[in-house]
């Protein structure tokens, strides 16, 4: 017992530490991303961190497979490196009895791996769908940031820049807007439009059209480089806004509640069933894997069998999203489905747990082979 305190604590300690940097690499590249998007006026600042929080279980149940895999090359690497596992070796601890030690961290990951895949991911991506249906719904006032200029939702042709907004988002000082001009099917265009204005303010019709009611400024049509603009000085000016375009539901299969799933015929909703159930065991396959990848010579280093470690885990993993795609176009039956692949990769660490024994069984039978031919 104290021994597989021992190992179990290295291991969950190793785990931990590369979970923590992966999950703050992926999340560093999501949230530049949505940061960016923000900075466009797409999304709202506030939410961002609730996407990133929604988002989180979906990261985790791929990174904590990856995390105990990596965790245990590098914990038992260490031990084999320092000759800790040799002393275990010597008082009885067999490569069989290290899977075994191994399995009891594994569990707990695969148990905590499971209700992310089938409960806690599909949430996310739920709430996180309602966060961009309800940004979808926003107007250029819910978005506009004072003092920065800013792309709207429309696309690229049109920036907007407000120097002061009220606190209810309903008035606006020192404002400007260039929008380019295109001609009536867009493929080619026709010059640029300025308006300036000291004040404005937004101002929603009966049928649910809002304008934005700019007052006391100028408007400037012409083409970059060119001397002949036009400027109209008005009093008042009313610039349409673009209606926002709101998603009805959430369409991704990522986020049907797993409950939904079963007992249906839609090659999609099994393949989806199958990936979820598929990360609980590939904890345990992984870690199968990695126990025999882990042992190392001291003289070799404990990072010899990293690289072709990663990559076969690289491979298996591929493996089975390409599978996930197959049984979503019914290219393979879904009795088949990614169960031969989980299958696959548990005969292969077999295959490495036991290769020295079969050696060396195989070695005893070309010994005693060669003694009776010379008897």
């Amino acid at each position: 017992m104290i021994v597989f305190r021992y190992l179990s604590r290295e291991l969950l300690i190793t785990l931990s530490a590369v979970s923590a940097v992966l999950l703050v690499i992926i999340m560093s590249g999501r949230f530049i991303k949505y940061l960016a998007q923000a900075a466009q006026g797409i999304l709202d600042p506030d939410v961002l961190m609730y996407i990133m929080l929604y988002r989180m279980p979906g990261f985790l149940q791929l990174i904590l497979p990856l995390g105990l895999f990596l965790g245990i090359l590098l914990a038992y690497g260490r031990l084999y490196l320092e000759s800790e596992m040799t002393v275990l070796s010597a008082t009885g601890m067999s490569p069989q009895r290290l899977l075994l030690y191994s399995f009891g961290p594994a569990t707990l990951v695969a148990l905590l791996v499971a209700w992310l895949s089938l409960g806690l991911a599909p949430q996310g991506v739920t709430a996180s769908w309602r966060i961009f249906n309800t940004q979808d719904s926003l107007t250029e006032f819910d978005t506009l940031v004072p003092g920065r200029f800013q792309s709207m939702r429309g696309g690229s042709s049109r920036v907007t820049y407000a120097q002061e907004l009220s606190d209810d988002r309903s008035e606006l000082g020192g404002i400007f807007i260039s929008e380019k001009r295109f001609s009536g099917d867009k493929s080619k265009e026709k010059g640029i439009t300025v308006l300036v204005a000291e004040s404005g303010r937004q101002e929603i019709q009966p049928d649910g059209s809002r304008y934005l009611i700019l007052e006391n400024g100028y408007r400037y049509d012409g083409n970059p480089g060119e001397a002949d603009y036009r400027a109209i000085q008005y009093d008042t000016y009313g610039v349409l806004m673009p209606k926002p375009e709101i998603r009805q539901e959430v369409t991704a299969i990522e986020a049907v509640p797993t409950a939904q799933l079963f007992n249906s015929n839609n090659p999609k909703y099994v393949a989806e069933l199958q990936w979820r159930f598929s990360l609980p065991l590939l904890v345990f396959v992984v870690t199968l894997l990695a126990v025999p990848l882990a042992k190392v010579n001291p003289r070799q280093g404990r990072y010899l069998k990293l690289l072709p470690a990663i990559l076969l885990y690289m491979s298996y993993l591929a493996l089975l999203i390409a599978m996930r795609g197959s049984l979503e176009k019914s290219r393979i039956p879904a009795w088949l489905g990614l169960w031969w692949v989980h299958g696959l990769f548990l005969s292969i660490g077999l295959a490495l747990l036991y290769w020295e024994t079969m050696q060396l069984k195989w070695a005893s039978w070309r010994a005693a082979k060669r003694e009776v031919a010379r008897g």
